[in-house]
């Protein structure tokens, strides 16, 4: 699945873009979302553009950011938004790595250790990461605790084992939203059912309304997980999606603890029979079922030895 269209909206506000051809008058620093973006013409021009937003914009006002394109591997943008906390006392909501796939694929997106943005910024509310997804990659979180984080998001085509367990390690009692990408072994994403355990207790999760445990080669698995999780009890919603997930995880979550009380369940993107997407239409009737990809065909390759395959890897 290619990621093809930029925030358009973000944290409850519009996105305006500054990039390398901006200028003229710009509006308030608090009425929108900054998207600070680079491109391929400067690949090394990001801090200095950077530099040039901090110029531009009254920082001290900005509540939302976003970090686009920035050129390299190397995680410039969170390094240059690290070394001027000070300058962004109000941010609220972060987003690092909002960038295209064709400006540059999921998995060649550096994020380096982003445990330095989460210490400089105590007072983050909402944090978004899109990158990660190579056995290479050095995509780093260590546990950490929040009191005021709502919402956790990690967009990836490997998701390392390491940084779900940091996520399921953190204490995080305000959290409302966790989203993970989980990804495959191919591109680095190596967490196991075991990883997750923590999260599936919940037991530091105890506002969490959504959780999202997607875009993984063991759906299936962690299906099963779910269907007895104790944090699935009081979740409004719930996703499955973008993975290899078929009938086997469908049954075991039907055949689990009550799903009535969910506002929605989300298994779209998913290789489900016909029978069963049916069976879990009827069961749960009082949720809204978002499945509009959820009959997939197989994709046999011997070449690639492709069968089953996520949504988002490279």
């Amino acid at each position: 699945m290619a990621i093809d269209e930029h925030l358009s909206e973000f944290d409850g506000l519009p996105v305006f873009t500054f990039d390398c051809d901006t200028e003229g008058q710009l509006p308030e620093a608090a009425e929108v979302a900054w998207a600070v973006r680079g491109d391929w013409a400067e690949l090394d021009g990001f801090p200095e553009l950077f530099e040039r937003f901090m110029a531009a914009v009254d920082t001290a006002k900005v509540t939302s950011l976003i970090m686009g394109f920035w050129g390299a591997d190397d995680p410039v943008a969170a390094k240059a938004l690290v070394a001027n906390a000070d300058r962004f006392p109000a941010l609220r909501a972060l987003f690092l790595g909002d960038i295209l796939d064709e400006e540059y694929h999921l998995s060649w997106i550096g994020q380096g250790d982003i445990t330095p943005v989460v210490q400089a910024f105590p007072g983050l509310e909402r944090l978004e990461v899109r990158g990660g997804g190579s056995p290479s990659d050095d995509l780093v979180l260590s546990p950490f605790r929040s009191e005021v984080l709502r919402v956790l998001r990690f967009e990836s085509g490997g998701l390392p084992a390491d940084v779900v367990r940091a996520v399921g390690a953190s204490d995080l009692p305000n959290l409302e939203e966790l989203d993970l990408w989980l990804g495959v072994q191919q591109y680095g994403g190596d967490a196991a059912l075991d990883d997750l355990a923590p999260i599936l207790a919940g037991e530091r999760l105890p506002a969490l309304r959504h959780l999202g445990l997607k875009n993984s080669e063991i759906q299936d698995e962690i299906a099963e997980g779910l269907a007895s999780a104790p944090v699935v009890a009081w979740l409004e919603s719930l996703s499955v999606s973008m993975g290899t997930l078929t009938d086997r995880g469908v049954e075991a979550l039907l055949s689990g603890q009550p799903l009535t009380h969910l506002k929605s369940l989300n298994m779209d993107y998913a290789f489900l029979s016909e029978p069963m997407l049916e069976r879990a239409r009827s069961a749960l009737a009082g949720v809204e079922l978002l499945a509009s990809d959820a009959t997939r065909e197989v994709e046999w390759s011997d070449e690639w030895n492709v069968g089953f395959y996520v949504a988002a890897t490279e």
